[in-house]
């Protein structure tokens, strides 16, 4: 766990080394080692100085997150977590100088060890990171890192490092005072320990500038006019974007304002308390399990049928270039990866590849890429219009329009050129891939690849499995995904998979909404309040109006009978058939998008959509309730997905949402908000809504069996 040595002038060396991990974590059992060997160095009159290293690559990870996700008794987490101050202070008052020498990235409570050290070395190692990515998750720096951060560097410096986790390389951190020095790798042990030994020859006590009688936060505290002007700000443009939904970042705000009021000690019991509670909190839990566990899982394909040899590819060919068949060809050529950019004709498939020079070039012009590196990846692109390039592509990608027809006609021509074994897969939302698979001659290589737009960011692929789809045909092509750097999540097959059937249901029900006389304007404020990116009717004006009129069309075909027609069918044939609003695209939807100002509501939605008001001319329904049906809806279908076996865990849904549509990640994911309500409690609300508003919110047998058995999704 910890290395602990002294040399002959009396410097200890004290060395993380956790076993069996390629990286140090703090949890109980490293932190009590740490403890205990710096009060044995502390108190040991043979022992000058200290030096805190690491036997690995890196310095330290930071916190281990199942502890932290596991805690549950507060008081018991508040002692531990004092007491770790406790030592801290210690460590600072101790009167032996103590350095920090840092190999390579130091995060979180790593981060926070070495800011309780007297000298921070870093190594200049261009893969090193140095910052506290805690907010990501739900947390703070617990550590001290709200107290001595914006102590050192002031609070401008330390805001976004603390309220982003925004993580920055060692000459940045010696720029803005976090550490002291920045060597050659290798050479960082040997600065940290002659920093010690010039200090003991000095004869001064080491104090950290806190701790010094001329202590002054640089830039002002929070009782300063420009302190003050800080704080003001920040609170504002936190409230703006998050709608207090995430209290990390309010509580550090809370931590740094009142703890820097007063002196480091208060200042830490102060934030032991703020961390305490977001340890405790549902939403830390959330974001731990699904942001960092499940989203682990699957990058490490967990889920990847076993016995497959693992697929290593060399050139893909993609069908239709297009902006997402273009975006798909930059994520490829990224990874190293040689891909056919196939359209109808040459001049078309140039332009994707045009579009691919467009979206790197920005990168160039802000100096994140250089003209050689741009040119590189331009080069692995090859635009064509003959199938017979596809000749010795392992994987074929088709985005082409979503009608059968063409998909069949682009399946036969492509596995006409391709070799046997090569991989054909759709990247249809919609079509079932056991269908489009009729029109393959091996079925058993067909399968569903579905990227969401723009492909070159979203990190998010949902691989459908077709009934004929082999286990080696989804090993390989969850291989592919791993390699240009996107994560997976696997689902069976079904009329709108999993990730757009239950998107589609935040749509339609803002659109139910509006068709009930629901103020427009409060819809899509509910939306962003409930905490997702966009209100559902904006949304529908960029996914295309047209385009959910036209899968209720095609869904109408295929059901017959069988169908049931939505409030959002009817909406959306208003909007496309009779007023010809198709969304954004044609510059007209529930919003209109001037060409010289920005987007507004349409006027005319009064007309077709009278808006139901009460006397007083408020809306008759309170926020509160539109924010839980547009929420709920989608926990609802989540749970048929894995009740009609399309989803194989729940982990995968909440993942999905998250990266698919961005599904608030402080409510967990569609079931970890189910497991954050209590399962008796969603099913009450369900029922009561299912009265309401329809059978859409009914509970469904699996959700209403495992509340009545005190069952759980999740531990």
């Amino acid at each position: 766990m910890l290395n602990y040595s002294i040399d002959a002038d009396g410097i200890a060396t004290v060395e993380f080394d956790y076993p069996g991990k390629s990286q140090n974590i703090l949890n109980a059992a490293s932190m009590g080692a740490y403890a205990e060997t710096m009060q044995k160095a502390l108190a040991d009159a043979a022992v000058k100085g200290i030096v805190v290293a690491s036997a690995k690559k890196d310095f330290i990870a930071g916190g281990d997150l199942a502890e932290l996700g596991a805690a549950t008794d507060a008081a018991a987490f508040y002692r531990d977590i004092s007491a770790w101050h406790r030592l801290m202070r210690a460590i600072e008052l101790g009167g032996k100088p103590v350095a920090a020498a840092l190999n390579g990235s130091t995060l979180g409570g790593g981060m926070e060890i070495a800011l309780g050290c007297h000298y921070r070395v870093a190594a200049d190692n261009p893969k090193a990171r140095f910052g506290f990515p805690e907010v990501t998750l739900g947390l703070l720096p617990g550590a001290g890192g709200t107290q001595r951060v914006p102590r050192l560097v002031g609070m401008m410096a330390a805001a976004p490092l603390l309220m982003e986790g925004k993580r920055i390389k060692a000459a940045e951190a010696q720029k803005i005072g976090m550490i002291h020095a920045v060597v050659a790798a290798g050479e960082e042990r040997k600065a940290a320990r002659q920093w010690v030994a010039d200090t003991l020859a000095a004869g001064t006590k080491p104090l950290q500038p806190w701790d010094m009688k001329s202590a002054k936060i640089p830039g002002g505290g929070p009782n300063t006019p420009s302190g003050m002007q800080m704080l003001m700000a920040a609170n504002a443009m936190l409230r703006e974007k998050t709608y207090d939904n995430y209290p990390a970042p309010r509580h550090i705000l809370s931590c740094v304002y009142e703890g820097l009021s007063t002196n480091l000690d208060t200042g830490l019991a102060i934030e032991a308390r703020y961390f305490t509670n977001l340890v405790m909190s549902p939403v830390s839990k959330n974001m731990i399990r699904s942001l960092f566990f499940g989203m682990q899982e699957a990058n490490k394909l967990a889920s990847r049928p076993s016995g497959v040899p693992q697929q290593t590819y060399t050139k893909i060919g993609m069908l239709g270039a297009g902006m997402m068949g273009a975006g798909i060809a930059m994520s490829t050529a990224t990874a190293g990866i040689d891909i056919v950019l196939l359209d109808t004709t040459q001049e078309a498939a140039d332009k994707g590849k045009d579009y691919a020079r467009k979206q790197w070039g920005k990168q160039v012009q802000r100096g994140r890429m250089t003209a050689e590196a741009m040119e590189g990846l331009l080069a692995r692109i090859h635009p064509t219009a003959s199938y017979a390039d596809l000749k010795g592509c392992e994987l074929v990608v088709e985005a082409v329009f979503e009608k059968r027809e063409i998909k069949a006609e682009v399946t036969k021509k492509a596995e006409a050129v391709i070799g046997a074994d090569a991989i054909f897969a759709s990247n249809t939302s919609t079509l079932p891939i056991t269908g489009l698979a009729e029109a393959s001659v091996r079925p058993a290589n067909f399968i569903g690849l579905h990227f969401f737009s723009p492909a070159e960011k979203m990190p998010l692929v949902e691989i459908i499995v077709g009934k004929a789809t082999s286990d080696a045909t989804l090993a390989r092509s969850m291989d592919y995904v791993r390699a240009i750097g996107k994560t997976p999540i696997v689902v069976n097959d079904s009329r709108g998979f999993y990730t757009s059937r239950v998107f589609g249901t935040y749509v339609s029900e803002g659109m139910a909404l509006l068709e009930e006389g629901v103020p427009p304007a409060l819809i899509d404020k509910a939306g962003l309040i409930a905490g997702m990116p966009v209100g559902p009717l904006a949304l529908a004006d960029e996914v295309s109006i047209e385009l959910v009129y036209k899968v209720a069309q095609q869904t109408r075909a295929d059901l017959g009978a069988a169908y049931v027609e939505r409030a959002a069918d009817r909406v959306a044939t208003k909007m496309v058939a009779d007023l010809g609003r198709l969304g954004r695209k044609s510059g007209a939807g529930f919003y209109d998008y001037p060409a010289d100002g920005p987007k507004h509501l349409w006027p005319g939605l009064a007309e077709h959509f009278p808006p139901r008001v009460g006397a007083d001319g408020t809306a008759m329904i309170s926020l509160e309730q539109i924010v839980e049906r547009l929420i709920l809806v989608q926990s609802v279908e989540t749970v048929r997905c894995l009740e009609e076996k399309v989803l194989r865990a729940p982990i995968d849904a909440d993942v999905g949402a998250i990266l698919g549509w961005a599904y608030p990640p402080f409510r967990g994911g569609p079931i970890g908000w189910l497991h954050t309500l209590g399962l008796p409690q969603a099913v009450a609300a369900m029922d009561r809504l299912a009265t309401q508003c329809g059978p859409r919110f009914a509970a469904p047998k699996l959700l209403r069996d495992m509340a009545a058995k005190g069952e759980h999704f999740y531990a």
